[in-house]
């Protein structure tokens, strides 16, 4: 039987790498993969999925309007052995749902991958859902500085985590850096200078 997976991780813990590692070894083996991520995720252009590390694909846009159940049933259903979905947290509840709707009536299996929380430790609404609804449901660990697992997405602005703000802004090195909780919370409370990777 085929599975809804939600695999999430801290940013830097190579989410988007290993969906594309996986897409790669379904087609190794002359299976098709249905690609896609939502639209707002806009850093690497429109239908680019591209890792830290240099991995890249095409793939199809899901803007928050499209009913991504009848999309595979209307193209794919019958031609496709699996959905990969990066940056999955971006999609709305309902999606969620239709991804679920893929896998009990298709037998198709969907492997979501995405963060959990945002850069206030709060659920994405995508996450939520996935949480509530995916069979299997795994951790892609990374490290604070400090050595724990990180599993907080600070967000900086001029050397200082952020604690308010829009939920969704896009970024990487440049304005975020994944840390265990215990140093994100002496982070805010000693209003510590943090220094981003990659930085001088």
């Amino acid at each position: 039987m085929a599975k809804l997976y939600f695999k999430y991780g801290a940013m830097g813990s190579s989410k988007t790498a290993q969906a594309l590692i996986t897409k790669y070894n379904y087609e190794e083996n002359d299976m098709k993969v249905w690609l896609i991520k939502p639209s707002a995720d806009t850093r690497d252009g429109a239908s680019i999925i591209r890792s830290r590390i240099g991995l890249a694909a095409e793939c199809e846009i899901a803007t928050p309007g499209v009913n991504i159940y009848d999309r595979y049933r209307e193209g794919f259903d019958g031609s496709c052995h699996a959905v990969i979905v990066d940056e999955c947290q971006f999609l709305t509840p309902e999606q969620i749902d239709q991804l679920r709707g893929i896998v009990d009536d298709f037998n198709v299996p969907v492997m979501c991958f995405g963060l959990r929380t945002d850069f206030r430790t709060r659920l994405f609404p995508g996450s939520l859902r996935l949480m509530e609804l995916a069979d299997c449901i795994e951790e892609i660990k990374t490290m604070c500085d400090c050595g724990a697992k990180a599993t907080v997405n600070a967000r900086i602005s001029d050397g200082y985590i952020v604690t308010e703000g829009a939920q969704v802004v896009l970024g990487g090195n440049d304005c975020y850096i994944a840390m265990c909780h215990r140093c994100y919370v002496r982070g805010i409370r000693e209003h510590k200078k943090i220094k981003l990777h990659g930085q001088n």
